[in-house]
């Protein structure tokens, strides 16, 4: 049963071994491996199973085999659900993370509150938006969709506003090769050496801005004052738009410490509280590298549960 009782000082009934928040790469391999050392653990997932997984069309660096991103979140779906010590609570989002001395305790968005002697957090990253970045100006309260949400019927036949060089502009490309579609990409001088892989598809036109400012339609169709970076103005169109500015950390609310950056640096947490995955620096976005994290924050709630040093 859940602990619903006002938090005191004193120990609280515990739900489980280990609570997992996110169920991206980080989270599920936390899972496994809580699992595979005979700790029951909660995984809390606000959307589906690893589903930034399903959006990326081609993977080339990843071990096992699987050559796209629904591929392997299908494998790794398949293996959380068949994994007896590890209850699944999808479409929950967590509101609250608080560490105690001897336990933490997670707030769901229903109210109910779970209770565990370590949280393996893993929340991972979120798309920014225009009002992120100085370098766009967009309507008040504007949020669209990531690039990587669009799929080859979002594309075929249009003319994409994409606002941002980031590499998921590759990775799009290389997932919809045949689809008759145009990019118009905007991006900061910063972002200059994200776009050389992509520099010569002829799908791509790349424009350099010092300054955008974007109007949209009722219908979503486009229009954007561009400013370059030598300061010659020019208006574009297109049939909507989308983001590939780059991502910054999403973590619920509570007993986390972030850097300056918005990350939460895993050595700067409490002794109860272990981040995995993207979460943890700008540095380390890789499936393979959140994989590995998470295995080891598992890891890590074991043996600290049973006050044996980590292995060197």
């Amino acid at each position: 049963m859940a602990d619903t009782s006002p938090r005191t000082g004193s120990p609280a009934p515990q739900d489980t071994d280990l609570i997992i928040i996110g169920g991206g790469p980080a989270g599920c391999a936390a899972a496994r491996m809580a699992a595979g050392v005979g700790m029951r653990s909660v995984l809390i997932e606000p959307d589906t199973l690893c589903r930034n997984l399903y959006r990326i069309g081609a993977l080339n660096n990843v071990l096992g085999g699987h050559t796209s991103g629904p591929a392997l979140a299908d494998a790794i779906t398949a293996e959380l659900k068949s994994t007896e010590l590890c209850r699944l609570e999808l479409g929950r989002h967590v509101i609250e993370l608080r560490a105690e001395d001897d336990h933490v305790t997670v707030t769901l968005d229903t109210g109910t509150r779970l209770t565990a002697p370590y949280a393996v957090v893993a929340t991972g990253v979120g798309p920014l938006q225009p009002r992120d970045v100085p370098w766009i100006t967009a309507p008040g309260g504007l949020t669209l969709p990531p690039l990587w949400q669009a799929d080859a019927d979002d594309a075929q036949g249009r003319t994409l506003l994409v606002l941002g060089g980031d590499r998921l502009l590759g990775t799009f490309l290389r997932a919809h090769p045949d689809t008759d579609t145009r990019l118009l990409v905007a991006h900061p001088e910063a972002d200059a050496y994200k776009v050389e892989e992509i520099r010569d598809d002829p799908r791509v036109t790349l424009l350099p801005v010092a300054h955008l400012t974007l109007y949209l339609s009722e219908e979503g169709a486009a229009t954007a004052d561009v400013v370059s970076q030598d300061g010659v103005r020019r208006t574009v169109t297109a049939d909507t738009t989308y983001v590939s500015i780059g991502n910054a950390p999403t973590a619920p609310s509570g007993d986390l410490v972030r850097g300056a950056d918005g990350y939460c640096p895993p050595v700067d947490q409490h002794p109860r509280i272990v981040v995995a995955g993207d979460l943890r620096s700008a540095r380390f976005q890789r499936i393979m590298t959140a994989m590995g994290s998470g295995s080891e924050a598992a890891l890590h709630a074991y043996y600290a549960a049973r006050d044996l040093s980590l292995p060197s």
